[in-house]
């Protein structure tokens, strides 16, 4: 059976670990291993889960390495530190999810059978009181879409030991600059992509994916939730992130990077021609064609 590490960033989870956990120990048909990195929560986290790695030899939990302050910096220092030496694939997973038995198993045999690199895939988010929706991130990739949004959420990514050695090897030659960056899921799909490893996104959903007012991004369901994103790409925040990502990948002299990097009525205007090879969904597309038409500022 494959032998998968299973990066798990923590904060202030203790309410949901042990659902999570038992869902990852329950996994069908690999054998897993977890590795959780405590950001200083303060509640019971750390001593549920160090108590726990103590009677499971399946858990390992990483000394405390001052506060990251983020979950996405919390999950580049697990990719960073741990030692995947001894595994065949990694595996990202949140603290308050519930993945299905057959999560990574399925994971492993797409890889294997398509020979990619990487896998991610649909999830189904749920609330407490039933309610179930479908998070879609299956559409077809487009030439550029890496250069502007990950492949879906990283609790659904999983990815061979090869690109994982190679993604940790850069991160310890880049740490100040990867410091900038806020999304672990699509630092990684981005280095992928841009280092030519194949990448897959499932259309079936593996995880049940959780949603609570704590959600660092949670599902983008709802009007409120759409206004939000929006008053976030109108102040920047995207548009940096993909600078960002260009500068640190090497590709910021190639379009689409450079003409965000301009940002001219030109400039816009070309990736605004070119906006269906920059997204995976059509209606993301148009969203992103109308923030070029309306956002001149830099």
């Amino acid at each position: 059976m494959p032998n998968i590490a299973v990066l798990m960033a923590v904060y202030n989870g203790e309410e949901w670990l042990k659902a999570q956990l038992d869902s990852i120990f329950n996994q069908y048909g690999v054998n897993v291993h977890i590795y959780a990195s405590d950001d200083l929560s303060n509640d019971g986290s750390y001593n549920f889960l160090t108590n726990l790695s103590k009677v499971d030899s399946r858990l390992t939990v990483l000394p405390h390495a001052g506060r990251f302050g983020s979950a996405g910096a919390n999950f580049l220092r697990l990719l960073k530190d741990v030692d995947i030496s001894k595994f065949d694939y990694v595996a990202f997973s949140d603290q308050d999810d519930i993945w299905l038995e057959k999560k990574l198993f399925r994971a492993f045999t797409i890889i294997k059978t398509k020979v990619v690199d990487g896998y991610s895939g649909n999830v189904t988010a749920y609330w407490t009181d039933g309610k179930h929706e479908l998070i879609c991130k299956s559409e077809p990739q487009q030439q550029y879409d890496y250069m502007f949004e990950s492949a879906g959420p990283g609790c659904s990514f999983v990815f061979t030991q090869k690109l994982a050695v190679e993604l940790q090897r850069f991160l310890t030659l880049n740490q100040g600059k990867c410091r900038e960056v806020a999304l672990h899921d699509w630092l990684t799909y981005a280095y992928a992509r841009s280092r030519m490893y194949k990448w897959f996104i499932d259309s079936e959903p593996y995880v049940l994916y959780r949603q609570h007012q704590k959600n660092v991004l949670g599902a983008n369901f709802g009007f409120k939730a759409k206004v939000m994103r929006w008053r976030k790409m109108r102040e920047g925040w995207h548009r940096n992130q993909a600078l960002i990502l260009g500068d640190l990948l090497g590709y910021e002299k190639k379009f689409p990077i450079t003409a965000l990097q301009s940002y001219q009525f030109l400039a816009r205007f070309r990736l605004i021609l070119n906006v269906r090879k920059l997204r995976r969904s059509f209606r993301d597309a148009v969203a992103l064609a109308l923030f070029f038409m309306v956002t001149s500022k830099k």
